[in-house]
């Protein structure tokens, strides 16, 4: 469980974008405080942990308010569940484990969004872009047979 200064920054990142501070909305936030990058089912049975009798749909629910919000991020990497992160309003991108699906944050090799420049815009205003590096981790690389 997060502490009370943790707590109460949490209490007023909710209050910020004009949410109701509730126990199911401090329990998903702490357990992806702990844990990014985790599956809502994941976050689901943790909250349940903390919390008891908490429905699926409840954490799906904070999960989606606080991702409108701006205070989780999405990411759906290719051929893994949905997951989500607290890390967000910054310019990063994911390293991802072709092996055992481990997803580790790095932070944009050219710093400011959108990061990377498609060869044409077609019109757009582009102001993200969304780079997922693949391989292996260390562990799974070093289990590999050479």
């Amino acid at each position: 469980m997060a502490s009370e200064p943790e707590h109460h920054d949490v209490r007023q990142q909710l209050r910020a974008v004009g949410l109701r501070v509730t126990a199911p909305r401090l329990a998903v936030l702490d357990v992806l405080e702990l844990h990014p990058h985790s599956t809502a089912d994941f976050v689901a049975a943790r909250v349940r942990g903390q919390l008891g009798g908490v429905s699926t749909q409840t954490v799906y629910d904070v999960l989606r308010v606080c991702s409108e919000h701006g205070l989780l991020r999405r990411i759906e990497p290719a051929g893994s569940p949905v997951r989500y992160e607290n890390r967000t309003g910054d310019n990063h991108h994911h390293l991802v484990c072709r092996n055992c699906g481990d997803i580790r944050d790095v932070d944009c090799a050219k710093g400011a969004a959108p990061c990377l420049a498609p060869d044409t815009d077609h019109g757009f205003i582009i102001d993200e872009a969304e780079v997922t590096y693949w391989g292996l981790c260390s562990v799974c690389h070093a289990a590999a047979p050479h």
